[in-house]
């Protein structure tokens, strides 16, 4: 728990180019199912993060996912997406 606390504590002083990229990496992760089970709602939430930090490819992405999802899961998605902003 300690290493994830590290973590943590320090992603937040990574420039906002690198941590945009991450959390688009976490976006393509769910959508293809890479090393993980295929979850949209949290593509979707991380591509949304993730184009809020500037990352175009996410925002393309997103809308691309969106455009395959329900409006409850996108609601859901950016429930979890707005959580996550105000807890980070």
């Amino acid at each position: 728990m300690a290493r994830f606390e590290m973590l943590e504590a320090g992603f937040g002083t990574m420039g906002t180019t690198a941590q945009a990229d991450i959390l688009f990496e976490l976006g393509v992760m769910y959508a293809t199912g890479r090393d993980c089970d295929t979850d949209v709602i949290a593509a979707h939430k991380w591509f949304n993060i993730a184009a809020i930090k500037g990352s175009l490819r996410a925002a393309e992405w997103r809308s691309e996912l969106s455009s395959a999802m329900s409006k409850g899961e996108i609601a859901q998605a950016l429930r979890e997406a707005r959580e996550w902003m105000t807890t980070h």
